[in-house]
């Protein structure tokens, strides 16, 4: 039997988030589902799920559609599910801490504010999972991180961002094929400045 590993972006159901800087986790899932020729799309388990083999690996893609905030719910049900132990799981999501165009990797951590993560920390009972952290970037002034995250990104940002989910699907197909540590090596940083 292949080698199994579980994708999850974070993001929010519905067309009217489907640009959101807090859908970024799900825009990378898109991205990595194009570039890898992924078809047959399923509902299971509270996620859109689609599976493909990459390089003698199984890959799940999953993008929860509970809304952010009970993101956990699927992705505990699809690790018992597939029956994968933690360390076959990303866990990809927006981050404000990063500027916008920087990728991180992460072996785990807390959640940083990211209420997708926390839901999904609380879940499994740990923060011991890998993640991919998408920079979005702190909001401008005194704007509420709350209506920041749930803004498209502007038109002014497509172009870096359309590089930066080349770079996170890179990073994602290196932890399959590499490992953690190779990828972390690899790509941790700005998407701008080390290409």
């Amino acid at each position: 039997m292949p080698d199994t590993f579980l994708i999850v972006g974070l993001g929010n159901p519905g067309r009217e988030y489907k640009d959101n800087r807090h859908n970024f986790g799900f825009m990378l899932v898109d991205r990595l589902c194009v570039r890898l020729n992924v078809r047959g799309m399923k509902l299971q388990l509270k996620a859109i799920v689609l599976s493909t083999t990459y390089e003698g690996r199984k890959l799940i893609f999953a993008k929860p559609q509970t809304y952010m905030n009970l993101s956990g719910q699927s992705v505990q049900g699809l690790l018992r599910f597939y029956k994968l132990p933690l360390e076959k799981l990303l866990l990809a999501h927006d981050d404000l801490d990063l500027p916008f165009g920087v990728i991180r990797l992460r072996p785990g951590g807390g959640p940083g504010g990211q209420k997708g993560v926390g839901h999904t920390i609380q879940q499994l009972g740990t923060q011991d999972f890998p993640r991919l952290r998408l920079g979005i970037g702190r909001p401008p002034g005194r704007m509420d991180a709350a209506d920041y995250v749930l803004q498209d990104f502007p038109a002014s940002d497509l172009t870096a961002l359309s590089e930066t989910l080349d770079r996170a699907a890179d990073a994602v197909l290196t932890w399959v094929t590499e490992g953690l540590d190779a990828a972390m090596n690899k790509f941790n940083g700005n998407s701008m400045l080390d290409n």
